[in-house]
């Protein structure tokens, strides 16, 4: 029998859907640093950015580091999950 109260968590409306962003959950295998580094340079290269700059940028400290200059250069076609 069909409920019609709003109690289900997961199903979401369509409006809270993010279009067009990648969304990756850095507790998991897709938040592996080698994981985002290919998505970095396979993006700067769609999107024609210096790939070897942001890899370098982004190897250049520690994984904070990492994330952090992801989302600098990435930042408004991507949500990060921790």
């Amino acid at each position: 029998m069909y409920n019609n109260q709003n109690t289900n968590t997961m199903i979401k409306s369509i409006d809270e859907k993010k279009r067009g962003k990648v969304e990756i959950d850095l507790t998991g295998p897709d938040g592996n640093a080698f994981v985002l580094l290919g998505l970095a340079s396979k993006w700067s290269k769609q999107v024609g950015l210096d790939s070897k700059k942001i890899h370098d940028e982004m190897t250049s400290g520690d994984y904070e580091n990492l994330v952090d200059t992801l989302e600098k250069y990435f930042g408004d076609y991507i949500i990060l999950y921790r």
